[in-house]
C-alpha cells in the first residue's frame, strides 16, 4: 500500500504543486477566500467529488464515500468486520486543512509570488491547502480500499478571531455526519524536510486578544502637571503585567503574556496626548488559570490607571482554546508516520505557545494535529509570519502521501470512540 500511495503522489506531484503556486499567487484574507473556495471546490470536482461551499461563509467540504465499507447506509461492525445495523453511517474519518492569507508584504522574490499587495500566504496554508487535494486525489484512486467515508473540510479565516472552525460548526458543518476522528498538519519551518513530529496530549495553548484604552487628559508637553499623561500610565502597566506571568502564574504551567502594540492617539513631540491604545495576547493551557489571568489582568490595569488619575477600558476577546491531541490519534499518526517515511524521521516534539482553532475540532471529535518540516537543509531559516517564508515544495509529495495513508490506516484501524 506504502508503495501504490507513493507511486500515485510523485505522479501527480508537478499538478498538486501547480495547485499550491497558483494558492501561492493568489492570497486572500481571512473571511474574504471566495477566489480560494471555488479553486479547491472546482478541483474537487474534477476528482468526482460533490464540494458544499459557503460553509461558515467561505469553507468548503466534500465527502468520499469509501467503497469497502458496505452499502450506502450501513457501516462495518468496529473492527472492520460485518456490518453494523442497516441505516447506520459508515465511519468517517476526517481530514483538514486551513487556506486564509495574512496581510502581510511578500518578499521572497518567488516567480509564482503573491499577486495581491499586502496580502501573503506567510503561513503555509497554501502548502496545507494543496496537500489535502493531493491526498484526496490518491484516496480518490483508492476508493475500493476505502473501508468507510473521509470527509475533507477546508477551513477558512483560520487567523481571525472568532476562527472559521467553530464558524464551520456553527453553520452545520457536522449536521448530517460527526467524524469518528480529525486529523490536520501544519508546515514547521524549523524542522527539515522529510521529518514530522507529534505529541499525545496538551499541544498548542489558549489564546486571547487583549485590548486596552488608557484615558488621560492631554495637553501640552511643558506643562505636564496640568495634564494626565497616557503615556506614562501605559509604560507602568506593561512593567506591571508582568508579574502575571512571573508571580501569579504557576512555574509548572505554561504561560505567554505578549503587548504587541501600543498607539498613541493625538500626540507628538510636545503634545501630550489624551489616550493610548495597546493590544495584546495571553496564552496558556489551564482553563481556570486562564480566567483568573483575565480577571488579574483587568485588576492591575484599571488600578494603576486609577491611582495615576486616568481611566482604563480593557476588553478581553476569548478566542480559541488550547489543542488537546487524542493519545490512540496521535500514536496512530506516529505508527503510520514511522512505516510511511522511517522511525528515523519521526520525533515526538514540545508543546508550543502558538495557537490554533483546530482545537474546536479537537474539542468534539479524536483529534491528532502534527507537524510537517519544510526546511531545505542547508538553506537560512525564516520563521511562519514572515516575509520572506520559503516551503521546500518536496515538502508536499510526502504530506500527499502522509495524509492518504493514515487516512486509510485509520479506517482501518477504527479507534473505538
Amino acid at each position: 500500500m506504502i508503495t501504490r500511495i507513493k507511486e500515485i503522489a510523485k505522479r501527480i506531484n508537478p499538478e498538486v504543486i501547480g495547485w499550491r503556486r497558483w494558492l501561492h499567487q493568489h492570497p486572500e484574507l481571512s473571511q474574504e477566500e471566495y477566489g480560494t473556495m471555488a479553486f479547491v471546490a472546482a478541483r474537487l470536482r474534477e476528482m468526482g467529488l460533490e464540494p458544499k461551499t459557503g460553509i461558515g461563509k467561505t469553507g468548503c467540504m466534500a465527502i468520499l464515500n469509501g467503497e469497502g465499507r458496505g452499502e450506502k447506509g450501513e457501516r462495518r461492525g468496529e473492527n472492520g468486520e460485518g456490518r453494523g445495523e442497516k441505516g447506520e453511517r459508515a465511519y468517517c474519518v476526517a481530514l483538514r486543512s486551513d487556506y486564509d492569507a495574512l496581510p502581510i508584504h511578500e518578499a521572497t522574490g518567488l516567480p509564482f509570488a503573491s499577486e495581491n499587495p499586502g496580502v501573503m500566504h506567510a503561513c503555509g496554508h497554501d502548502m496545507h491547502t494543496s496537500s489535502l487535494l493531493g491526498a484526496a486525489k490518491i484516496l480518490c484512486e483508492m476508493r475500493s480500499e476505502l473501508n468507510g467515508d473521509i470527509m475533507f473540510i477546508f477551513e477558512p479565516s483560520e487567523e481571525k478571531y472568532p476562527g472559521g472552525a467553530r464558524m464551520m460548526m456553527e453553520d452545520g458543518l457536522f449536521n448530517d455526519v460527526v467524524p469518528n476522528e480529525i486529523y490536520s498538519f501544519h508546515c514547521l519551518p524549523e524542522m527539515d524536510y522529510g521529518r514530522v513530529g507529534m505529541r499525545k496530549g496538551k499541544y498548542m495553548a489558549s489564546t486571547d486578544e487583549l485590548y486596552w484604552t488608557i484615558k488621560g487628559r492631554g495637553g501640552h508637553g511643558a506643562t505636564p502637571h496640568l495634564s494626565v499623561d497616557p503615556i506614562l500610565v501605559a509604560c507602568h502597566t506593561v512593567v506591571a503585567l508582568q508579574q502575571v506571568v512571573s508571580r501569579n502564574a504557576s512555574p509548572l504551567m505554561p504561560t505567554v503574556l505578549t503587548i504587541g502594540k501600543i498607539q498613541e492617539v493625538g500626540g507628538r513631540t510636545n503634545i501630550i496626548p489624551d489616550e493610548v491604545k495597546m493590544e495584546g495576547i495571553i496564552r496558556t493551557f489551564d482553563e481556570k488559570w486562564r480566567l483568573e489571568a483575565h480577571d488579574t489582568i483587568r485588576r492591575i490595569s484599571t488600578g494603576i490607571a486609577e491611582s495615576m488619575g486616568a481611566e482604563c477600558d480593557l476588553f478581553i476577546d476569548y478566542g480559541y482554546p488550547f489543542v488537546v491531541n487524542d493519545d490512540q490519534c496521535t500514536q496512530q499518526v506516529h505508527d503510520n508516520a514511522c512505516a510511511f517515511l522511517g522511525d528515523d524521521k519521526v520525533e515526538w516534539i514540545d508543546m508550543r505557545m502558538t495557537a490554533e482553532d483546530f482545537a474546536f475540532f479537537a474539542q468534539k471529535i479524536p483529534a491528532c494535529y502534527y507537524r510537517i518540516g519544510i526546511h531545505e537543509p542547508g538553506t537560512p531559516f525564516s520563521n511562519l509570519h514572515r516575509a520572506n517564508l520559503i516551503v521546500d515544495e518536496r515538502s508536499i509529495e510526502l504530506a500527499n502521501g502522509l495524509i492518504a495513508y493514515n487516512a486509510i490506516k485509520a479506517l482501518e484501524n477504527r479507534i473505538k470512540q
